[in-house]
């Protein structure tokens, strides 16, 4: 994945979407799709941080590597 740090692009009006499996605390990574088609990537404690972009294939590589159990050993 070679995601870049979206500065050219208004935060504002981004529908902002987390796992159901997240906590209540805010310790979430949250997606949004840009009207580019490309995926926005923050953290939920610092909505005004840093913003990764990714390709929609980019996303859909990592999700299924998730699915697939690629990244189980770092979770132990």
């Amino acid at each position: 994945m070679d995601g870049h740090h979206m500065s050219d692009v208004r935060r504002s009006g981004l529908v902002w979407q987390k796992s159901r499996r997240s906590n209540p605390s805010g310790n979430c990574v949250e997606m949004a799709e840009l009207p580019s088609g490309e995926i926005a990537v923050r953290n939920s404690r610092d909505p005004e941080g840093a913003i990764l972009v990714y390709t929609r294939e980019e996303v859909e590589a990592f999700v299924g590597g998730a699915k697939d159990g690629d990244f189980d050993h770092m979770l132990v």
